[in-house]
């Protein structure tokens, strides 16, 4: 068995962790998580052993063992899913060559607060589809798994760049609308259906498959939603929520929401983003005895705000989202030739509005998918709709409702599709666009800066503050697909 190479930080793109680079030998064997079977096949290490026996001997030998590996990896799959704290992807080395360390692959990754919703959307890439089709399931399955911070209820804002055109489009939710006082019109499903029809590539049915069945069979409460509850309390979410006796489930518990899963269920048959709304509206409306709005949501898909600068071109979503703001702040910060800023990025140390989750996909190619959601406040509205399983947002029309909403794509070329590509999104602070121009300033500064900052950013051991105040950084670079977040070990990521 060769011994493991030595990590060499690539130069050209480095993300913020260092850790996350290749490797100098120029011979490269694809490396997989450790709970997902990879390509180096059982057979490569049982063939010296069955060609030294004979006939009916040799099969059975040779079954046996690789029923025994087979199980073996299933158990570990099995085991990684269960697993209630959300621990980072992990990497196996194959038995020759080289390996990656964790968050760099050969074909693409999903990096997302949950460790569930990371896995499906590394099964939707596996299983043939593109980063909309990931980023789309993963999307829909925090919904099913983090409530208190989005869900079919929510707002979303979406930035996707295609690595094949080199063009970048901006999704939106359309203009906040409420059904009630304090009710927010829910635009999800007409939102993710929206961008699958236009860019995703497996049938819109497959991308719901996952969320439905963790809805009806249950899923695991990881700490991100214990420490929610245990902070919001369970007033207006129980049953869902809660323990017979009324208390908060804790981290391990297992929760289901068969009436999401109904939903979705029947959202998964509707041909329309219209109709995959309607799907959740007509329930909802009778839970809350009011009538159709006289105007429904009206998502969309636009090009991307753009602005040239020396290193490429930055790609963000328009006005009414923060990301003018992020662009006239980045355009001044690059023309005043000023040192950059300190990159420690702060963390919110109590609740802050909008709550809210995000989640990247991106493959080697360099196409990248930015989505980020909110229900405003932890939990929303807090009113749970008994026949949808479904918390309404807060999220109240005002000039500031999406300043919350500034994804960012730098591609370093608009000539050349196969240039670096970097995408940057955070979440969970108000002044999303400082954190964002900091963020890109630190990785213009080149390697050393960012390494300085990484020796004293090191992984966190606070997971309360994992669920706020994350950036979650994607990059392609020399046909590879890089992942990483900030705090250093707050979302989880699957590739392979």
């Amino acid at each position: 068995m060769e011994p493991a190479a030595g990590p060499v930080l690539y130069q050209k793109l480095a993300l913020w962790d260092p850790s996350l680079g290749s490797e100098e030998e120029e011979e490269e064997t694809e490396t997989l998580e450790l709970v997902i079977p990879n390509s180096w096949s059982p057979q490569d290490s049982l063939r010296r052993k069955v060609d030294r026996l004979t006939g009916a001997w040799a099969r059975l030998v040779a079954a046996l063992l690789l029923l025994a590996v087979g199980l073996s990896l299933a158990a570990r799959q099995l085991h990684a899913r269960g697993d209630p704290t959300g621990s980072p992807g992990s990497g196996a080395a194959p038995p020759s060559g080289h390996s990656h360390t964790p968050g760099v692959y050969h074909r693409g990754a999903t990096i997302s607060p949950a460790a569930t919703c990371s896995h499906l959307g590394r099964e939707l890439l596996a299983a043939g589809g593109n980063v909309v089709d990931a980023g789309v399931g993963a999307a829909l399955c925090l919904a099913v798994v983090h409530p208190h911070a989005t869900g079919l209820g929510a707002t979303f804002w979406g930035l996707f760049h295609n690595g094949t055109s080199g063009r970048s489009t901006a999704l939106t939710s359309g203009p906040a609308r409420t059904l009630a006082p304090g009710l927010g019109l829910p635009s999800a499903l007409q939102t993710l259906h929206l961008l699958h029809t236009h860019f995703g590539r497996l049938p819109w049915p497959q991308l719901l498959a996952g969320p439905s069945t963790l809805a009806q069979e249950g899923f695991l409460v990881d700490m991100a939603l214990a420490g929610a509850l245990a902070a919001q309390g369970t007033e207006g979410l129980c049953p869902l929520l809660c323990h017979s006796d009324g208390t908060p489930l804790g981290p391990g518990a297992r929760a289901t929401n068969p009436s999401l899963a109904a939903v979705l269920h029947r959202a998964a048959l509707a041909p329309t983003p219209d109709l995959a709304g309607e799907a959740l509206l007509r329930p909802l409306l009778r839970d809350l005895g009011l009538q159709a709005p006289s105007v429904g949501p009206t998502p969309s898909l636009e090009p991307a705000l753009q602005l040239a600068v020396p290193q490429g071109v930055l790609s963000t979503t328009r006005s009414p989202s923060a990301g003018p703001e992020l662009l006239a702040m980045l355009q001044a910060a690059l023309h005043s030739g000023r040192p950059p800023p300190d990159l420690c990025l702060p963390l919110p140390q109590t609740p802050v509005t909008p709550v809210g989750s995000v989640l990247a996909t991106i493959d080697s190619s360099g196409s990248v998918l930015l989505l980020i959601s909110s229900l405003n406040s932890s939990f929303g509205s807090g009113h749970l709709s008994p026949s949808t399983g479904v918390l309404l947002s807060d999220l109240v029309a005002a000039p500031a409702a999406s300043a919350w909403a500034c994804p960012l794509v730098l591609h370093s070329s608009l000539d050349d599709t196969d240039a670096d590509v970097l995408g940057l999104v955070a979440s969970g602070a108000p002044d999303v666009a400082r954190v964002t121009t900091r963020a890109l300033l630190g990785h213009l500064a080149g390697p050393q800066n960012q390494a300085q900052h990484w020796q004293h950013q090191g992984p966190t051991q606070n997971t309360s503050i994992c669920g706020q105040g994350i950036l979650l950084q994607v990059a392609a670079h020399a046909e590879h697909a890089h992942v990483s977040s900030i705090p250093s070990g707050c979302c989880t990521f699957q590739g392979f």
